[in-house]
């Protein structure tokens, strides 16, 4: 079995061998969970599994995307058919998002054989993979959620974290700078954070991960162990992290609560600017 946290068509379709559990978490920022592509159309195999209702908790004072309660994730993954050893490949509209998130949220639950299909649905369907428009039948999952597998930081451990050089923002270079207020009220970034733009990850083209040789000189000089990523929901800071794994390093801490949750008390200092 190929043992990679992100698959090509090519190794996904080698690893079916394996009867993965297909998971399809197709999302959007504007849109949000869209079933409505899922029934249009999917992978041949796939459960829908609804990114904002049943990956994150619900948005509220914690952020837009909070981790759910371990109960919650537990019954949505037995629901898909996930058992204790079941092999995991999440897909989503190509921009490695959602998947990312669902990937690192499975990771921190204490799922290990979890895999992300690079390029997503478009990938695969320009492949010719077999696509379905029913949902299959699943048995029940054995799955028990184990959460806290990975590292999480709360607002006083990122700006900890951010004094000593090692907080990285993956929003836009705008956002970063507070050019952009469109999505939060507020706009600007933590005060030390350092701007890492999220789409570097990607290709200029098909949103494909960068080759793993790109992403150690993108990442070079950066130490995983004492550093912390966030993004606007915990999102985008997701598809960094899967990055930084493929890269070699450690999977990072990620600041779920992210700028939705920092601002959310006025008493917390906002920085604009490049700096």
């Amino acid at each position: 079995m190929v043992d990679m946290a992100l698959l090509s068509v090519d190794e996904f379709t080698a690893l079916a061998v394996d009867r993965p559990v297909l998971l399809d978490v197709r999302w959007s920022l504007a849109n949000g969970s869209e079933r409505s592509r899922y029934e249009a159309g999917h992978l041949a195999g796939a459960v829908f599994l609804d990114f904002d209702a049943e990956v994150c908790g619900p948005a509220g004072e914690n952020g837009r995307h909070p981790l759910p309660a371990a109960s919650d994730l537990q019954a949505a993954l037995r629901r898909v058919g996930v058992d204790e050893d079941s092999v995991i490949v999440v897909y989503d509209g190509g921009d490695l998002m959602a998947a990312s998130r669902t990937w690192w949220t499975l990771r921190w639950a204490g799922l290990t054989r979890v895999h992300v299909l690079d390029g997503g649905y478009p990938a695969a369907e320009a492949a010719g993979l077999a696509t379905d428009r029913d949902e299959p039948t699943v048995a029940t999952g054995t799955v028990t959620v184990q959460p806290g597998r990975l590292p999480v930081v709360d607002a006083g451990e990122a700006a900890s974290i951010a004094r000593r050089g090692g907080l990285f923002d993956v929003r836009t270079a705008a956002r970063f700078r507070g050019d952009a207020g469109v999505i939060d009220p507020v706009a600007g970034h933590v005060p030390g954070a350092a701007s890492l733009p999220g789409e570097r990850v990607l290709t200029d083209a098909a949103n494909r991960m960068r080759p793993v040789g790109e992403l150690t000189t993108l990442f070079e000089g950066i130490d995983t162990a004492d550093s912390a990523v966030y993004c606007g929901s915990g999102v985008t800071a997701a598809r960094t992290a899967l990055a930084m794994t493929l890269a070699g390093l450690a999977t990072p801490a990620i600041y779920i609560g992210s700028w939705s949750h920092w601002i959310s008390d006025p008493d917390r200092p906002v920085a604009t600017g490049d700096a």
